[in-house]
């Protein structure tokens, strides 16, 4: 005999259906990796006032600007290091003489250019050799520097300016309203910061439009985007933030071993962030894991 299934009956078992489904996509989402660092090495202290990390894709190695002791002063004591991802040194003073303190680093069309107290200095990757050095009028405190692949920009973070720097060497100041603006990363084309207010994404106009995405990671210095809503922040003092949409959450707190997180980088094939530890002269790489 056939058995015929009433409209009531239908719906209940759609119903029943569509409930696993909902409750499966709720486990899964509750099932996401907790972010968390893990310690994969530390080098030992040979840097001194270690500064920035910028992984170099095309070369696979690191480069590390040290000799911020005194990150204010011009005495010809800083260098560039390079360094295997594995930990390994390959050249502790790639380049050294007429750098100070050079803090942030970006890498444009086989060219390192190099943040040094109150000028951007020229490095070509190939020979090692500071071929040009471009004074900034009116620079305080240079800090970090990043690029969308086209042009560059810098920050002074005593200035409270944002720059925009041609290959040419042209310069000009995009945003005057960053007080204590240091990090800058790009991504997708649009420019990211850390400065007083937390992490800002300015708009991709021409006007530089800042809008804040982040107000609790405020006095960032280090910025690792890792896409367009998730980043990895550090503040000198000794934290390091996982920003995901609205979540933030602390991913390492050195500050009572007095170890500083200053610019952090980023070795995307391996997961590595990199961090010099400026005052500990050390440079160390952490395992992420999200």
């Amino acid at each position: 005999m056939k058995q015929f299934l009433f409209p009531s009956v239908i719906a209940a078992a759609l119903c029943g259906c569509m409930g696993n489904q909902n409750q499966n996509a709720s486990d899964t989402a509750s099932a996401k990796t907790e972010p968390a660092l893990t310690l994969s090495w530390k080098t030992d202290t040979i840097f001194t006032g270690s500064e920035s990390a910028l992984y170099d894709a095309s070369a696979d190695v690191i480069y590390i600007s040290s000799g911020n002791t005194a990150s204010g002063e011009k005495d010809n004591d800083g260098f560039i290091s390079v360094v295997n991802t594995d930990g390994t040194i390959r050249d502790l003073k790639w380049v050294e003489g007429n750098l100070h303190a050079p803090k942030g680093m970006a890498l444009l069309n086989g060219k390192l250019y190099v943040t040094d107290i109150d000028a951007v200095k020229v490095i070509d990757v190939t020979t090692a050799a500071i071929e040009k050095t471009i004074p900034v009028e009116n620079a305080v405190f240079l800090n970090d520097m990043a690029t969308d692949g086209k042009q560059l920009y810098f920050s002074d973070s005593r200035g409270g300016i944002i720059y925009s720097l041609n290959v040419g060497g042209e310069y000009a100041a995009i945003n005057s309203e960053s007080k204590g603006v240091n990090g800058l990363e790009c991504h997708n084309g649009q420019l990211y910061s850390l400065d007083g207010e937390g992490l800002k994404k300015f708009s991709t106009d021409g006007n530089y439009t800042p809008e804040i995405i982040n107000a609790e990671v405020t006095g960032g210095d280090g910025l690792v985007i890792l896409n367009d809503t998730t980043f990895v922040a550090s503040r000198w003092h000794g934290e390091i933030f996982f920003i995901r949409g609205s979540e933030t959450t602390v991913l390492l707190d050195t500050q009572a071993e007095k170890s500083n997180t200053a610019d952090i980088g980023f070795v995307s094939g391996k997961n590595l962030v990199i961090v010099p530890t400026f005052l500990k002269n050390e440079v160390a790489a952490y395992q992420l894991s999200f």
